[in-house]
């Protein structure tokens, strides 16, 4: 296996600049999963990876070499792509082995691979059908296990779940995970969809119009993201967002709308302490604190919704949109107005978008 370094990388095609020098750093036999909204840039990223595209400016490493430049079949890369990719007229196991009789490979080393691969992925009574008598869950680790036997330095996952259904989505999402280790393989991974991105990342790196705004492990750019953009993209449900204004009340600050106010932090968040700047906080649905006596800011709930374990209001607090996850005892119904405290805050500049979190 290999660590990736990118440096600098960008794109264009035509007036459209995709990727704006982009900078990545995954470690060896390490799982980095690119995410972010459809156009940001995360699949032309790997595809550049993978040698499908050619970067306008920046370098690309896999190990101690240079493969910027490079055809893909001299990358040692092996992709997973979204729509499988597999040989309609062949077999599972000719599915498998094409790409080795490809490169020539011994037909005893072939059978030995295709049979390692198989086992690890269950694919065993499956070997002598062809794709379309497969499920899509199968079908994606049909594809899978022509990866593994490639047995490249680098694997490269193109939104590999997308036409799967709900319940395979998870299913397959676990076996990826196990797969990568099993393998200590280095795996760089595609999805739009952030639930994929924190179960399955060592290292994510989330992706805005042509850049990476935050980098790093899951929970910790889940915890302290440094901008707008990251808050909002990761969580479910969403983060939400108040406008206020920073308010200093005899030496306690508040950011305050209307009946919010929030107090704040001043060694949390020193840059906000100017009175009348205008912020932006930010508290996620499981730090809302419903009906706390007759205190905190009014909740109007328009829809109540049941989850099973769980349940949400969904309304609006001063003017926005709001959604606060409720005890299982909480005496909450549509229609509704209760008081809502929020417990942990994030701030924000309302201009930029910046955290105003301290370093």
């Amino acid at each position: 296996m290999a660590s990736v370094k990118v440096r600098g990388l960008n794109k264009r095609f035509g007036q459209t600049h995709v990727l704006r020098g982009v900078s990545v750093d995954v470690p060896d036999g390490s799982f980095a999963v690119l995410v972010g909204p459809s156009g940001c840039g995360k699949s032309t990223l790997l595809r550049l990876l993978a040698g499908l595209e050619e970067a306008d400016e920046g370098s690309i490493a896999l190990g101690d070499r240079d493969v910027t430049h490079l055809e893909p079949r001299d990358r040692d890369i092996a992709m997973v792509f979204q729509s499988y990719a597999l040989y309609p007229h062949l077999t599972v196991r000719e599915n498998l082995a094409f790409g080795l009789k490809l490169r020539k490979t011994p037909p005893a080393e072939i059978e030995a691979r295709v049979k390692e691969a198989s086992e690890m992925l269950g694919l065993g009574p499956l070997l002598d059908r062809y794709p379309r008598a497969l499920s899509g869950g199968q079908r994606q680790r049909v594809a899978m296990g022509r990866a593994i036997v490639r047995r490249a330095q680098l694997f490269l996952f193109d939104e590999p779940l997308s036409n799967l259904d709900a319940a395979l989505r998870a299913q397959v999402r676990v076996d990826i995970r196990k797969l990568h280790d099993r393998l200590g393989a280095t795996s760089v991974y595609v999805t739009h969809d952030q639930v994929e991105a924190m179960t399955l990342a060592d290292e994510i790196f989330v992706l805005n119009k042509g850049v990476v705004e935050q980098s790093g492990p899951p929970l910790e750019v889940f915890a302290r993201p440094r901008t707008q953009f990251v808050a909002s993209f990761l969580g479910s449900p969403a983060m939400n967002f108040l406008d206020a204004r920073m308010e200093d009340r005899g030496g306690r600050w508040v950011a305050a709308h209307g009946d919010l106010a929030v107090e704040i932090d001043a060694a949390e968040f020193p840059g906000a302490l100017a009175p009348g700047r205008r912020v932006t906080v930010g508290v996620r649905p499981h730090e809302v604190e419903v009906a706390p006596g007759q205190e905190g800011a009014s909740f109007q709930v328009a829809i109540v919704e049941a989850l099973g374990a769980e349940s949400y209001a969904h309304g609006t607090v001063a003017g926005a949109p709001f959604v606060a996850r409720l005890e299982p005892a909480a005496p909450v119904a549509k229609g509704d107005t209760v008081k809502v405290a929020l417990r942990q805050v994030h701030l924000f500049d309302a201009e930029s978008g910046v955290s105003l979190r301290a370093a």
